[in-house]
């Protein structure tokens, strides 16, 4: 049995799918979006939680998801200036979907490895 999706354009420049996963599929995106659905977090917290992403990439995730209103930047005027980051609902939305993903990727881990290897001794 197959399920009935919606007719979409696959057409680069009217496909609503990958207007919107271009934005939100790279890993850096999941990832912030993964530590942001735990709580609230500063920008040194979340260098902290994903420690492999550069302050400039962080930065550039952030501002993107900000802009396709994932994530919202709160800045309480403090010395110095406190900025934290959260999912906004949207941003929970998405990742309550992108959640059974990560748990069949922590589930299959094993054997994705072990075909990368098979390929990797045949190529």
């Amino acid at each position: 049995m197959t399920s009935k999706a919606p007719a979409i354009s696959l057409d680069p420049a009217t496909c609503p799918v990958r207007q919107v996963l271009h934005g939100v599929s790279d890993k850096w995106s999941i990832l912030v979006m993964a530590a942001l659905h735990l709580s609230p977090r500063r920008f040194s917290e979340l260098r902290r939680d994903i420690p492999d992403v550069s302050q400039k990439v962080l930065t550039q995730t952030l501002r993107k998801l900000e802009r396709d209103g994932l994530v919202e930047r709160i800045v309480t005027p403090t010395a110095p200036p406190r900025v934290d980051y959260f999912l906004r609902p949207l941003g929970q939305s998405l990742f309550s979907r992108l959640s059974p993903l990560a748990v069949w990727a922590i589930e299959h881990r094993a054997e994705i490895d072990a075909a990368r290897a098979s390929y990797d001794d045949r190529t």
